[in-house]
């Protein structure tokens, strides 16, 4: 029987990778949705700011765990099997999020939803890599941040009409049930579409061939590419993968030496660098970023929603750009564009004056703070967004993509976890000005970090990934 699918190659490859991509939709639903619930949280949980700010944070702690543990196991079980187990994940912390009754209850659950968004961020760009051809991989792969972004844009723009039908997110909306409660809800109709569809798509042939099952192998890489060309791939791909074992976590060390492979720092620093430019400070705390410096709940909602049309925008930039110029020139390029945007944005709110007892910023610097933020978020989403996200799915040998993916992945989130922890205590400390001043001296770092330690992937097989 043929191997072949009804629809061309080209076609079939696209609409697999897109529904690997919903699990990106997820991450940016599930990340995006707290941004405007946090007033609700704080008012029927009665939290302080750093209890609301572990409110919040809490979910980047499971982000961490699902991402070191599902890079893991996908290399025991595999990449779509994961994926599922991700699925299910995103059903129950979406409806347990939206019943929680305590903090306690409502952490446990957000912590079961960050599991789901932690493994669905590194299986995500490991199966689209391992399925895409090397030509146009980049701009498959980058589908997982326009999925990330859509995501976060349909949370930001649910959480707004849902406050505007009913007044605010701590109103009683439907059944009765607070508004905040339903922002929650919402996430079970994509997470359900998800589960459904990744049914209906192959492992990853890569995963197969390294559990030694090469005939599945083959009819899966004979619909993902020329029939003359699969048993040269099998031939390849099997070179690379160790003959005495399967992918375990060792095989990030050098065997000769007993050191971590420079391909592992590597990864590390793409990871930690994503979140040290302070993006999610944006992504969560966006209402109260701008409520905090005078402008309303309903202002500050709509706000989020243009940043995320605008994010949108840039990850179709970087889809245009990043199989013809390269990752490496879009992440220096993003970095000078965040390190001078957030140099306006810290001096924007450093001209902010107290009225009433909170800050204010006056039209012209209100205007600046403005048009700098959705700058720096367009420079993020056309570099190190879905850059970041591309390489690490493509950067690693097949020997240690899955290990490599894990720990690159665990550094990121819990670099994620910090910046979202310690921002609520900056805002009260060392004010706005101060944490974006910040931001703006780790975007300057980056680039020297890029231009010195990053190397190009573009068009490059992965098969011909190197440790080093």
């Amino acid at each position: 029987m043929s191997n072949r699918h009804p629809l061309s190659q080209s076609s079939y490859i696209f609409i697999i990778c897109c529904i690997a991509a919903l699990g990106g939709f997820l991450f940016g639903f599930d990340s995006g949705v707290i941004n405007g619930t946090v007033d609700g949280l704080q008012a029927a949980f009665d939290s302080d700011s750093a209890g609301t700010g572990f409110n919040v944070a809490s979910m980047l702690l499971g982000c961490a765990i699902g991402a070191f543990f599902a890079g893991r196991l996908a290399d025991r079980f595999g990449r779509r099997t994961l994926l599922i187990v991700a699925a299910i994940f995103f059903l129950i912390s979406a409806w347990g999020s939206g019943i929680s009754g305590s903090s306690m209850e409502f952490v446990i659950y957000r912590v079961l939803g960050g599991m789901a968004v932690g493994a669905a961020s590194v299986m995500t760009p490991a199966y689209i890599s391992e399925v895409a051809p090397a030509a146009y991989r980049g701009r498959l792969a980058t589908i997982q941040q326009v999925a990330i972004i859509s995501g976060l844009f349909v949370a930001f723009l649910s959480n707004y009409v849902l406050a505007q039908v009913s007044g605010s997110a701590m109103t009683e909306l439907w059944l009765g049930f607070a508004t905040w409660r339903w922002m929650f809800w919402i996430e079970l109709l994509p997470a359900t579409v998800f589960l459904v569809a990744l049914l209906f798509i192959p492992e990853s042939p890569r995963y197969l061939i390294s559990s030694g099952r090469h005939h599945d192998a083959r009819r899966v890489l004979g619909l993902v590419m020329p029939e003359h060309q699969v048993g040269t791939k099998l031939d390849e791909i099997s070179a690379t993968l160790a003959q005495d074992h399967k992918p375990r976590l060792s095989d990030v060390l050098n065997r000769a030496t007993g050191k971590v492979h420079g391909i592992v720092w590597v990864g590390i620093g793409l990871a930690v660098f994503q979140q040290l430019v302070g993006i999610n400070v944006v992504f969560y705390y966006g209402a109260v970023l701008w409520q905090s410096v005078g402008f309303s709940e309903g202002d500050a909602l709509l706000i989020n929603v243009i940043s995320g049309a605008v994010s949108i925008g840039a990850c179709l930039v970087a889809i245009a750009l990043i199989d013809k110029i390269g990752r490496k020139p879009l992440l220096w390029t993003g970095s000078v564009g965040m390190a001078i945007t957030l140099v306006c944005m810290a001096y924007a709110f450093s001209t902010a004056s107290m009225v009433g007892g909170s800050l204010r910023l006056s039209d012209d610097m209100g205007t600046v703070a403005l048009l700098a933020a959705n700058a720096y978020v367009f420079f993020f989403n056309v570099s190190w967004g879905p850059v970041m996200w591309v390489m690490l799915g493509e950067m690693f040998p097949n020997q240690m993509r899955g290990s490599g993916l894990a720990i690159a992945g665990l550094f990121q989130w819990l670099a994620n976890f910090a910046i979202t922890m310690t921002f609520p205590i900056m805002l009260a400390s060392i004010g706005l000005a101060g944490a974006y001043g910040l931001y703006a001296f780790c975007a300057v770092v980056s680039v020297f970090f890029v231009l010195r330690f990053v190397n190009e992937t573009r068009g490059k097989e992965l098969e011909a990934m190197a440790y080093e």
